[in-house]
């Protein structure tokens, strides 16, 4: 053990752990710092005979580590070095050090925060910046501030991120490295694309490394189901002989486990197919090559659908020299990458950290129990806002939380009994129904969804409870483990109470069917879910819905179970929203009213109302027009001639208190000028049949209505003697389409505003055809009259065209009609 490279630097270590309660390690892969510091630091005189913490990632690495730890010492475990998992306890009277999964200091701190019986906490691959150990690790800091000065801080990494560590820990925080491995690992890149996952080329590779290498081989690949795909692809290719090919992923059984880690059996080889639960804390006896797909799969948050879904994303560079390091834990060894040299340039640094992709609400009713607001804890990265957000929002709806968001007696519960705050929830009101058993089950086989082997799975959980006694054992005993917590009578298993069961886990995901024979539904949080291909449950109007997947864009339902509206009725009343909608109904083009019954965004009743509310109805008709605006009024167009008139007045006559009257601020004061005229008007025929006209003058004083008539009227006489009508549809500028013989004798361009507005001139022919355009009306006369006139003698020879239009009479008659005097 003392040639382990970590052996060198313990002096160093010994030394600033006696200086300083914080302490940051850095030891590569194979280094020896998890099963050999502990032993060190037990007799260190600041212990005072306290036990050491020591916190893992994973249930597996958590086991195997205290059992090296108690061979090395000649005990059995449970004697000076123990464990605690989930289901699992091995810790004794004597024990000394104690190995845990991370989520387990947090048990520990709210039932003792000031660890009495501890003396050191040792955060172990805290590269991998799990929720629980961050967590973990702001509340011990608080600890160690405010209560127990005394308690030491040792973050172990064989990957650490010093800079962001030394934020939170402190800039003076000494840093020990070690040196490096225990033996060397030469790199190979394979030139493969990071893409989506092949397992008939990684089979090829696998087959070929294993010809070619001696030794155990251990592969990365990102989840189960690409495990699965692999082992399959092998069987097509040509393995050595002495190659037995094992499973690692956590649904597997400890005892499966335990035997992909262990060593071969003599004259054979192990190929082990991992995800990353091999990626670090963890030596696979006679690995010496690695291969690594450079995937890893995540869960993922989505605050803006409030879901969870796992991503497949791109190792790390740190997560792929932890991987690199299983080869080289007990001999030289060889590791292969299926990237290329130049890709693996490309990776990030380091894997982003749980707390800022996962659900919240764990951690959210963690923190409501310690008293500490998230903002006043030290985070080496802040938890999201808009994610904490959405977690306290659940936990108000699973009543974990009251409004100001402090924890309930039920929120205690959930934590005492454990699990995630929704299988807690869900157990609880299992307990209060009398239905404990079927509670603890369903929760079980949520929680442990991803052990079941593929011909076991279904998407149905009624289905899956019936065949509740071929599941796996670990099932069943988790489900017992949780009935004996709640300390109550199983009570009665009746598989329909399922639905209302899983809603109280999941009340966000009670889903209604859009339409009879749809294969889509609606979350009643408005999102939208669906089945990507028939399924049994399609037939039911209503689901809870337990796990979903990819959303393209609705999410997938993966696991369900049906639920009547008369159970959500009973068990949900108190969440209902009763209240009256009017509307307006463009299929029937009048106001609609109705009593609505609603689960959030779900529709669960309606009747209608007649007639509808007068004061409701009226306010449905403003929401209808603001919609749509002004024009499916149909109004006529002197009303909007109105408007525009005001319109000009406002800018050309700023000294008078002219109203706003475009459409924006129309449709802004609906309230002031049309509202009191919709009084028992509740369709569009009525609504359009009203006097727009005098509603709109009637907002002008008398003195202003006055004013608008002399300047800006809505016709001008001309010299003809005929009274022509003013085009406002530009209220920027006005325009008169005359003819142009009713003009003779008119010498400069008519003028509104008292002379400061000029009209647009449009000289028509005496068929109305355009002329010219024109304001400056005397040079027309000036320069263009005479050329005009030629062309229109040729045209309307019949009509008076004379030499000198401003001394000739203005006429809108012929020649002749003229000589006659008639018409």
């Amino acid at each position: 053990m003392a040639s382990l490279p970590v052996a060198a630097i313990l002096p160093e270590l010994l030394a600033a752990l006696d200086n300083s309660n914080r302490v940051i390690l850095h030891a590569p892969p194979g280094a020896g710092k998890t099963t050999w510091i502990p032993l060190q630091l037990l007799n260190a005189s600041w212990l005072q005979g306290r036990r050491i913490l020591m916190l893992e990632p994973r249930r597996l690495a958590t086991r195997n580590a205290a059992r090296y730890m108690a061979r090395s010492l000649g005990e059995p475990v449970g004697q000076t070095v123990g464990y605690r998992v989930r289901l699992d306890n091995r810790v004794g009277a004597a024990t000394r050090i104690e190995v845990v999964t991370e989520g387990i200091l947090t048990r520990m701190l709210q039932d003792d925060p000031g660890l009495e019986q501890i003396g050191c906490i040792l955060f172990d691959e805290f590269h991998e910046r799990s929720l629980p150990a961050d967590l973990g690790l702001a509340l011990s800091l608080e600890v160690q501030e405010l209560l127990r000065e005394d308690l030491r801080i040792l973050v172990m990494s064989a990957t650490p991120d010093v800079a962001r560590l030394h934020q939170v820990l402190g800039r003076a925080t000494p840093v020990i490295h070690s040196q490096g491995r225990a033996f060397p690992v030469e790199t190979h890149y394979l030139n493969h694309p990071l893409r989506d996952f092949d397992p008939q080329t990684l089979a090829r590779e696998l087959s070929q490394i294993a010809r070619h290498e001696s030794g155990s081989l251990l592969c990365f690949l990102p989840g189960r189901a690409e495990i699965e795909r692999t082992q399959r692809a092998l069987q097509q290719q040509p393995l050595p002989a002495d190659i037995m090919i094992c499973p690692l992923y956590g649904g597997l059984s400890v005892a499966r486990q335990e035997q992909a880690i262990a060593a071969p059996e003599a004259g054979l080889r192990k190929l082990v197919l991992a995800t990353s639960i091999a990626e670090s804390s963890l030596t696979i006896d006679g690995v010496r090559v690695v291969i690594d797909t450079g995937l890893s799969r995540i869960p993922r948050f989505n605050p803006r659908t409030g879901m969870s879904g796992l991503t497949t994303v791109a190792v790390s560079k740190a997560s792929a020299e932890q991987r690199r390091g299983r080869a080289g834990r007990q001999q030289a060894g060889s590791c292969y990458r299926l990237w290329s040299r130049e890709r693996h340039q490309g990776l990030c640094e380091h894997s982003d950290a749980e707390i800022n992709q996962a659900d919240l609400s764990g951690l959210a009713l963690d923190l409501a129990r310690w008293g500490t607001p998230v903002g006043e804890l030290l985070w080496i990265d802040q938890p999201p806002a808009a994610a904490y957000a959405q977690a306290q929002a659940l936990l108000q709806q699973l009543q974990a939380l009251d409004k100001s968001g402090k924890i309930t007696a039920t929120g205690t519960s959930m934590l005492q009994l454990g699990g995630s705050p929704r299988l807690a929830h869900l157990m609880i009101k299992a307990r209060e129904l009398n239905m404990s058993r079927l509670g603890c089950d369903l929760a079980a086989l949520i929680s442990e969804m991803h052990t079941l082997a593929p011909h076991q799975r279904n998407i149905d959980l009624i289905s899956l409870l019936e065949d509740w006694s071929s599941l796996p054992g670990q099932l069943r005993e988790l489900s017992r483990r949780w009935q004996q917590q709640l300390n109550t009578s199983p009570g009665t298993r009746n598989l329909n109470d399922c639905g209302p069961l899983l809603a109280f886990a999941f009340p966000d995901r009670i889903a209604q069917r859009r339409r009879e024979g749809s294969w889509n539904y609606r979350l009643r949080n408005g999102r939208g879910a669906t089945f990507r291909q028939h399924h049994a449950l399609c037939h039911s109007p209503w689901l809870v819905v337990a796990e979903l997947g990819d959303q393209t864009p609705d999410a997938r339902i993966d696991l369900a179970a049906p639920i009547s509206l008369e159970q959500i009725q009973r068990h949900f009343g108190d969440q209902l929203d009763h209240h009256t909608s009017v509307q307006f109904d463009e299929s029937l083009d009048k106001v609609r009213a109705c009593r609505q019954t609603r689960l959030g965004k779900l529709l669960l009743d309606e009747s209608d109302i007649n007639p509808p509310p007068d004061e409701l109805g009226a306010q449905a008709l403003l929401a209808q027009i603001r919609r749509k605006g002004l024009s499916w009024l149909q109004w006529p167009l002197q009303v909007q001639q109105l408007c525009n008139r005001i319109m000009l007045l406002q800018r050309h006559d700023a000294g008078q208190n002219w109203p706003d009257s475009d459409e924006a601020a129309l449709l802004a004061s609906l309230e002031q000028w049309l509202l009191p005229y919709c009084q028992n008007i509740r369709s569009a025929r009525q609504l359009r049949a009203l006097d727009y006209h005098s509603m709109l003058l009637n907002r002008l004083p008398w003195e202003l209505q006055q004013r608008l008539a002399t300047w800006a009227p809505t016709h001008l006489d001309v010299p003809s003697g005929s009274r022509i009508g003013i085009d406002y549809s530009d209220p920027e500028q006005p325009v008169l389409a005359v003819r142009l013989q009713e003009l003779f004798g008119l010498a400069t361009t008519p003028t509104l505003a008292e002379g400061r507005v000029p009209l647009l001139l449009h000289l028509l022919s005496p068929a109305r055809r355009p002329i010219q355009v024109t304001q400056d009306l005397a040079g027309f006369w000036r320069t263009t009259y005479h050329d005009v006139c030629k062309d229109l003698k040729g045209r309307y020879p019949k009509h008076y065209w004379p030499t000198d239009p401003l001394t000739a009479q203005a006429t809108s008659r012929t020649k002749k009609a003229m000589q006659t005097g008639s018409k």
